[in-house]
């Protein structure tokens, strides 16, 4: 009876012990301190597109609600992989994020080697918006609203028009590539570094057309160097009410849009994520991000962490299906 005493007592003593040893790391990781220094929030395109537009707005206003720097670092690269890359290989300690969108659940259906695995390296935060896209050309070649004018031109050009996008598997690829099968317009479609360096070269007019979001191109539009041809989903949007959406042009496959959503390294501890969440929530709520963002044609939203998950699984599967109907084959 001794032996069976000393025994459970040994139990309860190295139990207690380990209990122990883990209480200040749950602790340290629970500290309502965090964050205690800047927050680095990578945007894995160049300066200037609607990611870097809408993150940078984001991250300002989510410096005012933590209390601490949010410091956007612009690492384009790799049809957008570089920078996710580089956030995912990151200490999960909650003091690097990045921007994720819709280009990075595509990314495992047209390469044959990412370094990440957008399921199992990263961790939902929140979704941040969408947006739909908007085919843009040079003001020197079209006017606004003038999508037939475009298709007739592509159909009967000597050489097929060329489409800019932002590289391989992004969502301007695939626009372009569904744009072509749908209207039976051959388009050649040539990769850049993002929509930024894009866009200008639509205005100087070395290629003819890009899709992207109305933030991308707020600046050169403003400025009268390119004019949108068509909007992509069910109906138009009130920043341009005289470009046609898809729906109106009979392109039923191109009821789709641009999303965005912030994520952070894996095993990121519980708490960090929802400190992140509820203070990125907050941002998206308030009336100044609001105010900045909304004649961007970007519907800012959140969702849980769970759900913003969900939602990236949902969509890689969906785009899955539509790189297999293009007979894109992975690089």
């Amino acid at each position: 009876m001794n032996d069976s005493f000393n025994r459970r007592s040994a139990l309860i003593a190295m139990g207690g012990a380990a209990l122990g040893a883990l209480a200040p790391l749950g602790k340290a990781w629970a500290d309502p301190a965090y964050p205690n220094r800047p927050i680095k929030l990578i945007v894995p395109w160049t300066a200037g597109g609607s990611t870097d537009v809408l993150a940078r707005a984001v991250g300002q206003n989510l410096s005012d609600v933590l209390g601490k720097p949010v410091v956007v670092d612009n690492r384009p690269g790799a049809s957008g992989r570089l920078g996710v890359d580089a956030m995912a290989k990151s200490p999960a300690d909650g003091y690097t994020a990045s921007v994720i969108e819709l280009a990075h659940a595509i990314a495992p259906s047209v390469f044959q080697r990412v370094s990440y695995d957008i399921m199992n390296d990263t961790a939902g935060v929140t979704l941040l918006g969408d947006s739909p896209l908007v085919l843009f050309v040079s003001a020197q070649k079209y006017q606004q609203g003038q999508f037939q004018n475009f298709l007739a031109d592509a159909r009967k050009a000597p050489a097929p028009l060329t489409i800019a996008t932002s590289g391989n598997g992004s969502i301007s690829h695939l626009a372009a590539g569904l744009l072509a099968q749908e209207s039976k317009a051959p388009l050649d479609l040539i990769p850049y570094k993002g929509s930024a360096p894009a866009l200008t070269d639509v205005a100087a007019g070395i290629v003819t057309g890009h899709f992207c979001t109305l933030a991308s191109a707020s600046s050169l539009l403003g400025a009268g160097k390119i004019v949108p041809l068509m909007v992509t989903g069910s109906r138009r949007i009130a920043q341009l009410p005289n470009t046609p959406s898809a729906s109106e042009l009979r392109l039923t496959r191109m009821d789709f849009g641009q999303w965005w959503a912030l994520v952070v390294p894996a095993k990121t501890p519980a708490p960090v994520i929802d400190t992140l969440h509820r203070a990125t929530a907050k941002s998206l709520a308030d009336q100044r991000v609001q105010s900045r963002i909304s004649s961007l044609a970007i519907n800012l939203r959140s969702k849980s962490p769970d759900e913003t998950m969900a939602f990236v699984r949902a969509e890689a599967a969906k785009w899955a299906r539509v790189v297999s109907d293009l007979g894109i084959k992975p690089e």
